[in-house]
Formats: structure tokens, C-alpha cells, sequence
């Protein structure tokens, strides 16, 4: 029941986004104001019956939200904002106030917390938050957000907190390579792995559901809606996938976080990961040669999500106090580390790395071979300049120096 008033109330969300939307396409543009949005959305609540179980704070919170996202898009920041499909689109609703919440701590791992039009909900508790004594003007709750997944509702708080500027990180330089079979080599030798993101049973239930619904599927007449069944079959397995994205997004949280306390100094690849997954299929009259291998690569390297990592890394290590930069990938896996040459057949498989130089012949694992390069390309200066740098760059450059008078 609880699960149902929540669905009611995220649908309504979209829904309300949706009706912006269509009034933000009819009105003339001197009338697109914040005050006629907000006139507007209070008559749609009263017109459209469903939108009441939309909490008037809530309501706000998806005017204000709108208006940020053509902001966004004005700024160059993001796209325009669309319409919001039924099946396309995340369920979610927002609780703007904080006040509003009134969080309890009933147990170690548990909290209540009050939703509006909800009522009280238990949620676990999962991280320390500025609730009771613990609360005041520098540190508190400012609001929360439900979100749904395949796994269920979900809760996150937004919390205001007083950071103080971290101190310059004086840590060792490290490079790191990213790869498929050991996800994370670093310059010094460490490797990080995981283990599959499913269990042997739980990937066999997975190929077992996959197969119930392609066979369910197949029996479907034509124009015929979607059975619950196959609606269940579908959600069970949106679940399994779910679960496998948690753990990933875990072992990349923890192994993000050590790298950044360890190092100060993290160097990782300019890798264009859009053309790395580029189907080898090919044309008609060019057909593409070994499809069925390049598509169980393009998956592996889609699994290991590297931009996520780079993104977690970049955040976490100006957290610490420490830098990322980037360098060219070409030929990072290639070029020997040692003698610094790229001699023909060094690279004898995903896993070995021997120099074929025969003045050289340094062997060593060829992951780690790589981060050695990433990390000597910077230290040569050949670290690339973001592109807000770039643009200062081409702007002073453009500036003529001042003459003397």
C-alpha cells in the first residue's frame, strides 16, 4: 500500500513536469515567467484531480527544477529539457523542506522518517546524519528525495555541511591503466580486481529468466498487450541487474576512495570510450571480421564503466587535496617502459608484456607496463588541458600585451 501511494505520488511528479513542459511550448516567450509557472501548476492541481496526492512543497520543488534545467541548457551545460516517458523516465519525488522529515533513530541500523501524505517510513540507516543534538545551523538536513529502482523505494538525504578547504595532499604520483581483465594497475605495482558482480546461481537464475522471457515473448500474438507474467519475468530480471549495478557501484566507491587518501598525484588516460564500444558489424558491402568477439569486448568494457571511475577519482581526489590529470592514450600498452621504444610483438597477450628491444628485453605484467607509461607521460609535461583550460588558453593568447606609454 505504502509502495502504491508512492507510485501515485511520482507519477503525478511526471506528470506535473510534463504539464510545464506543454505550457512552456504555448506560451510566448514574455510570458514564460517563474510567477505564470507557478499560477499555472496551482490550477492544474485543482483541475486534475490525480495531481492532489502530489505534496504542495513537491509540486514546487518540480516548477523550481524545470526552470534550473532551462538554465542548464542556456548555460551550455545540458540539453533541453523533453517531455518524460512513463517507462523511460526515473520515479522520484522531491521533499524540498527539512523541517518536514522530523528523522528518528530507532535502532542501529534502522531510522523513521515522516513523508508527507505518507506518513512515517522506516528506512536503514546507513551513514551518520546531523539529526537531534547533532543538528545545527552549519550542519543539517535540508531535504530529501525518493527514488525508485528495480530494487524498490529509496531514500537520500541532502545534508548541509560546514567543509573546511582540504590541505594540499602530499602523496606519491601514481598512473593508473584501466583494462578489462585487471580492472585498475597502478605504476607501483597494486592491482585491484573484483570478483563477478553476480554469483554462479544468481547468473544462472539470470540466463534462466532471460530465456522464460524471450520464449514468453515469442508466444505473444501480435499487437498483444504484455502479460503480467511476462511484466514479472521482466522486473525479476531488472532486479538481478540492479543488484549486479550496486555491487559494481561499491567495489568503484571503495577503491575510488583508497587510491584518492593514498595518492596525490593520479594520472589515468584521455580514453574516447564511444569509439572503444563501436560494433565491428560492419556494412553489406564491407562486412566486419571477428563481430562476435569485438561485441563480448565492447560488453566487458561497458561493464567496467571506466568513465564512472575517472568521474568518482576526479571528485574524491580534490577531496583529499590531491590532482587528476590526463594524458594520450596512444600507445600507453604498446611502448616499453624501460627503454621507452615500441618494437613490434611486445605485447605478447592481455597479460604479458615482454620488450623485444634486444638491447632491453624488460618483461613485466603489461597492465602495469601501461600505468608506467600513463604515469611518464606526465611527468614529461604531456598532461592535456581540460577544455574550460583550453579556452582561457586560446582567450590569452588572443589578448595583445599592453605597450608602454
Amino acid at each position: 500500500m505504502l509502495s502504491r501511494k508512492t507510485d501515485d505520488q511520482a507519477h503525478a511528479a511526471r506528470t506535473m513536469w510534463n504539464l510545464l513542459h506543454a505550457w512552456w511550448q504555448l506560451m510566448p516567450k514574455d510570458e514564460r515567467t517563474l510567477v505564470n509557472a507557478d499560477a499555472a501548476i496551482r490550477q492544474a492541481r485543482k483541475d486534475i484531480d490525480f495531481l492532489a496526492v502530489l505534496p504542495a512543497q513537491a509540486a514546487q520543488a518540480v516548477l523550481k527544477t524545470y526552470f534550473q534545467a532551462w538554465k542548464n541548457c542556456w548555460e551550455g551545460r545540458a540539453d533541453a529539457p523533453n517531455f518524460k516517458g512513463r517507462f523511460r523516465s526515473v520515479m522520484s519525488v522531491d521533499i524540498p523542506q527539512g523541517r518536514d522529515l522530523n528523522i528518528t533513530r530507532v535502532h542501529r541500523r534502522w531510522g523513521v522518517v515522516n513523508i508527507p501524505k505518507l506518513g512515517r517510513v522506516r528506512f536503514r540507516w546507513t551513514k551518520d546524519l546531523p539529526v537531534g543534538k547533532g543538528a545545527n545551523g552549519d550542519n543539517r538536513i535540508t531535504g530529501a528525495r525518493l527514488v525508485k529502482d528495480a530494487l524498490g523505494w529509496h531514500i537520500a538525504f541532502r545534508v548541509q555541511t560546514l567543509g573546511r578547504k582540504p590541505e594540499p595532499h602530499a602523496g606519491p604520483e601514481v598512473g593508473i591503466d584501466v583494462g578489462v581483465t585487471v580492472p585498475l594497475a597502478l605504476s607501483d605495482g597494486t592491482m585491484y580486481d573484483h570478483d563477478e558482480w553476480l554469483t554462479g546461481k544468481e547468473k544462472a537464475k539470470l540466463l534462466r529468466l532471460e530465456q522464460r522471457a524471450a520464449h514468453r515473448k515469442t508466444a505473444r500474438k501480435r499487437a498483444e498487450r504484455t502479460s503480467g507474467r511476462l511484466r514479472a519475468t521482466y522486473d525479476q530480471i531488472a532486479g538481478l541487474r540492479a543488484k549486479a549495478k550496486r555491487r559494481a557501484l561499491d567495489w568503484q566507491h571503495q577503491t575510488t576512495a583508497a587510491i584518492a587518501r593514498t595518492y596525490g598525484t593520479i594520472v589515468v588516460e584521455a580514453l574516447t570510450i564511444t569509439n572503444m564500444v563501436k560494433s565491428a558489424r560492419g556494412t553489406i558491402e564491407e562486412p566486419g571480421k571477428n563481430v562476435a568477439q569485438k561485441s563480448g569486448l565492447n560488453r566487458a568494457i561497458s561493464g567496467e564503466a571506466w568513465g564512472r571511475t575517472v568521474m568518482m577519482l576526479t571528485y574524491k581526489a580534490v577531496q583529499h587535496g590531491g590532482t587528476l590529470h590526463k594524458v594520450p592514450a596512444p600507445n600507453t600498452s604498446r611502448r616499453c617502459s624501460a627503454c621507452g621504444f615500441i618494437t613490434p610483438g611486445s605485447r605478447q597477450s592481455q597479460a604479458v608484456f615482454v620488450c623485444k628491444n634486444p638491447r632491453c628485453g624488460w618483461s613485466a605484467n603489461a597492465d602495469h607496463n601501461a600505468a608506467r607509461n600513463v604515469l611518464h607521460l606526465y611527468r614529461m609535461g604531456l598532461a592535456l588541458i581540460p577544455a574550460a583550460g583550453r579556452a582561457v588558453a586560446r582567450r590569452a593568447r588572443r589578448v595583445k600585451p599592453a605597450t608602454a606609454r
